[in-house]
């Protein structure tokens, strides 16, 4: 149920933290996995990672902020794989916890030309492919956009980060609609406080470890692997009849 051998899962910002943890668990699965990164340092580790699993990985350069740049790169991914079966339009930064009264300029165009932008021009890439497959006798497929459990959680000095990420929300549930004609189907994963680069510096703050980590049921930070699983599982025929949905990935942080 949960083979992926002769399935190409795409991941933007796959060259690190949950990215990366999805990309390995798909690799795991027996899926041919490409991940998209700007930083080439980053892409060449995270290949040699993928690479321990198998040898039917690629990495590309791309920043997904610049629309033209991820339609090139798509029909490039497409040409060398010959399809894309999931795609997960991961790609996202953060302001580094900004007071509401700061938000503004350049950086906060940044964010979400990458949040917003750079997920908008991928899902619309890969639904695209997938709805001429479709039209060509081949429908199916997986769209994963990665937002966050921020976006209804009242995120002080974060509010351009949780907004971004409540886009998200409207975009895979329309994408659902839409393109459940061709067999598509579409979901959002919510991550809860999780180790990555972005949030070292809360990593070592001992006083969110114990004021907001210590609400954790689970009493411990998320990892990149924990996300491994729900990306085999969305990209696999198990979630065939799974759609229009936004998962927590939180260790029960929303509900306590």
């Amino acid at each position: 149920m949960f083979d992926l051998s002769g399935r190409v899962a795409l991941v933007t910002g796959g060259n690190g933290g949950i990215g990366l943890g999805m990309a390995e668990g798909l690799a795991k699965a027996g899926a041919a996995v490409e991940i998209w990164g700007t930083n080439t340092e980053k892409n060449a580790r995270a290949l040699e990672r993928l690479k321990a699993h198998h040898d039917r990985v690629g990495v590309r350069v791309v920043d997904v902020a610049s629309e033209a740049a991820v339609t090139a790169a798509m029909a490039a991914t497409i040409a060398a794989w010959g399809r894309i079966d999931a795609c997960f339009a991961n790609a996202g930064i953060s302001n580094a916890w900004k007071s509401f009264l700061d938000i503004g300029g350049a950086d906060y165009r940044r964010l979400m030309a990458i949040n917003v932008d750079g997920m908008l021009w991928t899902m619309r890439e890969a639904c695209r492919h997938m709805q001429e497959r479709a039209e060509a006798g081949d429908p199916g497929g997986s769209i994963v956009a990665v937002s966050s459990m921020v976006f209804d959680q009242g995120a002080a000095r974060n509010q351009d980060y949780a907004a971004s990420k409540a886009a998200v929300l409207g975009f895979v549930n329309g994408v659902a609609v839409e393109f459940a004609r061709y067999g598509v189907r579409a979901n959002a994963i919510l991550p809860g406080w999780v180790e990555t680069e972005m949030t070292t510096a809360l990593q070592q703050h001992e006083k969110f470890n114990v004021n907001v980590i210590g609400r954790v049921p689970q009493k411990r930070w998320g990892k990149p692997e924990d996300f491994a699983g729900i990306a085999v599982y969305l990209a696999s025929d198990a979630s065939a009849f799974h759609t229009g949905d936004a998962i927590r990935i939180d260790g029960g942080y929303s509900v306590y």
